[in-house]
C-alpha cells in the first residue's frame, strides 16, 4: 500500500485498466458499506476491482463485480466475496450520475480504493467506454512520441 503523508490517504488499490478501456470525464470521491472481516481483508489488499462497475437501484448506487477476498481468521462472521456494497453519496449526485448514465451511456466504474482518515474511500470515474480503433490509435500515438523522445535523446 502506497501512502500519501501529505494528505493522509493510504491507498489500497488502483485500477489500472480504466484509463486503457475507457475515457475519462470526471471522477467522484464515494464512501463504501463494508462489513468487519471486508475492512481487514482490505487492510491486507485483498482486493480486484476486475470487472467491478456502479449498478443503480431505487435510488442507491451499489459497487458491483469488485471482489475483496474473504479474511482468513473471519471465522462464521465471513463476508460474501463479491456482494453488492452500497456506496454512501448525497442523493442529488446519485440523481446526477444516474441521468448521465442513462441519457449518455457513460458508465461509473471503479478507479482506486484509499484510506482517507481511517475510513475506506473509493475514487469513482464517469466515463466513456472507448472504441477498439480508439485504443490502437492511442497505442500507435505512445509508440511514435516514444521513438521521438529517443531520436532526441541520442543528438543531444
Amino acid at each position: 500500500m502506497a501512502k500519501d503523508a501529505a494528505s493522509g490517504i493510504k491507498i489500497i488499490a488502483v485500477n489500472k485498466k480504466v484509463r486503457r478501456y475507457f475515457e475519462i470525464i470526471e471522477t467522484i470521491e464515494a464512501g463504501i458499506s463494508l462489513t468487519g472481516s471486508e475492512v481487514k481483508s482490505l487492510r491486507a489488499g485483498q482486493i480486484s476491482f476486475k470487472d467491478g462497475y456502479v449498478k443503480f437501484h431505487q435510488g442507491e448506487a451499489f459497487l458491483v463485480d469488485v471482489h475483496i477476498a474473504p479474511y482468513e481468521n473471519a471465522g462464521y462472521a465471513q463476508h460474501e466475496p463479491e456482494r453488492g456494497r452500497k456506496l454512501l453519496l448525497h442523493k442529488r449526485e446519485i440523481a446526477r450520475l444516474m441521468g448521465k448514465v442513462e441519457q449518455k451511456g457513460l458508465t461509473v466504474v471503479p478507479m482506486k480504493m484509499y484510506f482517507k482518515k481511517g475510513k475506506i474511500k473509493v475514487e469513482l470515474a464517469l466515463a466513456k467506454g472507448l472504441k477498439i480503433h480508439d485504443q490502437r490509435e492511442e497505442l500507435k500515438l505512445r509508440a511514435v512520441k516514444r521513438d521521438m523522445d529517443r531520436e532526441i535523446a541520442r543528438h543531444r
